[in-house]
């Protein structure tokens, strides 16, 4: 995925500071199953937060406070030490209101010119952004976004002093989930299980009730990138409760024999699709949205929930929004929109 180019990339504007007022937004896609169909919109006067309130793992799907399985969608921020100006009021009232969505993942990057350069600036940011989703009513995913090195341990000290941060300032907040390890790579199954059995006791000694997402190998393809398959974390689950564990795929790259995985995975274990475009898995090139299709066919009918990489205006084909539209004003509608941002755009809305 492209993200492991970015080193070469330079940083681009910083922050632009998010206001304190947003109101709660109009009709939003979360929903719930009923008994006469496969799922049942909930009022169009709430947001996705407030029908569902805190969610839980049950029975290998998310389910809301009520215990009825639910599916999130939405979206991913890039980098917020390259892309921080595309988190804003409008483009978050945008999102929310506009887009339908339930959720934003708020990607910290570790390295990169990211949060190991300044550990209390990409913390504050991080909370700048989650406050903003939760003010729309929208769930935020708080992403580790650990990339290279690959192997998430080399970050364990820094990664426990951000979820204790993160932890204890959401502690009695039902909006958000812990992402520990965005893409694990290069190591084995065993090093992210070990990991993960490290930091999810510190998110819990805070927040015991919030869900844990867990990276799996292979740039969280449940091994299948490095030639294995779902079967290792099947036999060697993480010893924890209320977890899930995170794939990742790009639909003009990633064929059937990663399909068919998401589709056995989710068969044997919670999943949460944090991450997937519609181009090549460089986040480039064309888009194949009948394979797109096929992935998001699935996780609607097993209620995976997701999140798209991503909600800026950077080149590739792979950002939601066309190059310039983050040193602007306008974010509703289609016109500010790339090709992949306006089908991504309907897919939430639906």
């Amino acid at each position: 995925m492209y993200r492991r180019t970015a080193r070469i990339r330079k940083a681009l504007l910083s922050a632009s500071a998010l206001g304190i007022v947003a109101a709660l937004q109009s009709p939003v896609s979360a929903s719930t199953p009923s008994t006469s169909s496969p799922s049942t919109s909930k009022s169009a006067s709430a947001s996705p937060l407030a029908a569902n309130g805190q969610l839980k793992v049950c029975d290998r799907r998310l389910c809301n406070e009520q215990g009825q399985a639910v599916q999130l969608r939405g979206m991913s921020t890039h980098g917020t030490q390259w892309y921080a100006q595309c988190v804003t009021d409008g483009s978050l009232d945008a999102l929310a209101g506009d887009w339908r969505a339930d959720v934003l993942r708020v990607s910290t990057y570790v390295q990169e010119g990211g949060y190991e350069t300044d550990p209390q600036r990409y913390t504050a940011l991080a909370q700048k952004f989650v406050d903003g989703a939760h003010r729309r009513g929208m769930y935020a995913v708080i992403d580790w976004h650990m990339l290279d090195p690959g192997d998430p341990n080399f970050n364990l000290a820094r990664a426990k002093t951000f979820f204790t941060a993160m932890a204890k300032k959401y502690k009695d907040n039902p909006g958000v989930l812990y992402e520990i390890a965005n893409e694990p790579s290069g190591v084995s199954w065993s090093k992210v299980k070990s990991y993960a059995e490290k930091i999810i006791p510190v998110i819990r000694a805070q927040d015991p009730d919030a869900v844990v997402l867990v990276g799996t190998r292979a740039w969280s393809s449940f091994g299948v990138s490095e030639g294995a398959d779902e079967q290792e974390v099947v036999r060697n689950p993480v010893n924890s409760s209320n977890i899930m564990y995170t794939f990742h795929f790009y639909a003009a790259s990633h064929r059937d024999e990663y399909l068919n995985v998401l589709d056995r995975a989710s068969d044997r274990l919670p999943v949460f699709v944090t991450e997937f475009g519609t181009q090549d898995y460089a986040g480039e090139g064309a888009n194949d949205f009948a394979q797109s299709q096929r992935f998001l066919d699935l996780m609607k009918r097993k209620k995976i929930s997701w999140t798209n990489w991503n909600f800026s205006d950077d080149h590739r084909s792979g950002a939601v929004f066309k190059t310039g539209t983050c040193s602007g004003d306008t974010w509703a509608g289609t016109g500010v929109l790339k090709e992949a941002g306006v089908w991504i755009r309907q897919r939430i809305r639906e």
